[in-house]
């Protein structure tokens, strides 16, 4: 039972990054109906520069939160209107699918030019810190890490239910062309939707560099782990996207338990594809997003 207990929470605790991300692929996703695979880049290169800030100038990662979100919405802000403005306007998404994976492999080249091949990753003098609940141990770097994911999910949901900002982004999700019409900016709420998104990428890559070692590779096989967490947890959901992620985490570690490390990625998968073939909303998505035909 302890066993058991302690696989599910170190799921829980691996899923916490997928639902960062997943976060930030649903709020792009919702208002420029792209899927944004540059996003597992953009939180490697946000890894780097929490790794980089750490050994040049000695700042706690968790302390590099307050710059790293401010730069990563503003670097947000510049690719959408560098890359992706006019090709969110067209009806043809191939675009700026096309632009996302072009952007992936030109960041991914810059970072190994920049950083090398060689993996990295940040030692903490408090990375070996545990809590132990009964038989159930703790990481608190991990711990740390849900905590960022359930914060960032309370952020976000409040943003789109709180303000008016919000309001607009969830009703471009809905309709964009029925928003466009009561007066409100399109381009100015996409905007401000993929800025976000990118945010959330820095929150991710602040955790991603505390716990993991990463490498220039790492970028495109976390963005696909994030789109099957989005997949699992519904489009439309903050909360949805989050759980979608530890679930994933949860399926992860209870394969590499009782079948073994090899099949991990077969039995994430394999739940993906079962849930697009007979849940295609997902377990929390909205409903009316899919048609019957």
């Amino acid at each position: 039972m302890g066993s058991l207990a302690q696989i599910l929470v170190n799921g829980i605790l691996l899923g916490s990054m997928y639902g960062i991300a997943a976060i930030g692929l649903s709020l792009i996703f919702g208002t420029m109906r792209i899927i944004f695979l540059a996003q597992g880049t953009m939180i490697v290169l946000f890894a780097y520069l929490t790794y980089w800030s750490f050994e040049k100038a000695g700042i706690d990662p968790y302390l590099s939160l307050f710059t790293v979100i401010p730069l990563a919405f503003v670097v947000g802000l510049g690719l959408f209107y560098l890359l992706f403005r006019k090709a969110a306007a067209l009806e043809d998404k191939n675009v700026s699918l096309l632009l996302a994976v072009g952007l992936m492999y030109l960041v991914d080249n810059l970072i190994l030019k920049i950083w090398g091949a060689t993996p990295r990753g940040i030692n903490l003098s408090y990375s070996g810190a545990v809590l132990v609940i009964g038989e159930i141990r703790i990481s608190w770097l991990r711990f740390a890490l849900l905590g960022l994911a359930l914060a960032s999910a309370l952020v976000v949901y409040l943003f789109l239910k709180k303000t008016r900002v919000g309001t607009a982004v969830r009703a471009a999700s809905e309709d964009m062309e029925a928003t466009t019409l009561q007066g409100i900016n399109s381009v100015w709420v996409c905007a401000i939707s993929f800025a976000i998104g990118i945010a959330l990428a820095g929150v991710a890559g602040v955790g991603m560099a505390t716990v993991y070692s990463f490498d220039y590779q790492f970028g495109f096989i976390f963005a696909i782990k994030a789109l099957v967490a989005l997949a699992l947890g519904g489009i439309g959901n903050v909360f949805g996207a989050l759980a979608g992620g530890l679930l994933l985490g949860i399926i992860e570690n209870l394969a590499a338990y009782y079948i073994g490390i090899a099949w991990i990625e077969v039995a994430s998968y394999g739940v993906f594809m079962l849930v697009l073939i007979f849940l295609p909303q997902g377990l929390f998505g909205r409903r009316g997003l899919v048609k019957k035909v």
